[in-house]
């Protein structure tokens, strides 16, 4: 009786942990779903492919699956709002400069 106990706590514990490390290597899959990430689908293939590396390239999909947020995108949000800023400047001296011409026509 106590063989069968130990062979059932044997497969309980290589199923749960092989379903651990699938779910663990999931992780940067479902940060990058969650944020939209362009490269979803390369995360996830990645993140198959760290199993036959044992885990050793999984740190990396962790950092590229957070590096993208969807309403800045890059990290590069404010240098954006700068450049709209100029552009939106820009575009208010052009229609000045117009209308100072058409008064001079």
């Amino acid at each position: 009786m106590l063989e069968y106990v130990a062979l059932f706590l044997v497969f309980f514990v290589f199923l749960v942990l092989f379903y651990g490390i699938i779910v663990i290597h999931d992780i940067p899959y479902e940060i990058a779903e969650k944020r939209n990430h362009p490269h979803q689908d390369a995360i996830h293939v990645a993140g198959w492919v760290s199993l036959f590396t044992l885990h050793a390239i999984w740190p990396f999909l962790w950092i590229w699956a957070t590096l993208y947020k969807e309403d800045v995108g890059w990290g590069v949000g404010s240098k954006q709002h700068d450049i709209q800023q100029q552009l939106s400047d820009l575009k208010d001296e052009l229609n000045a400069l117009k209308q100072q011409i058409d008064k001079d026509k």
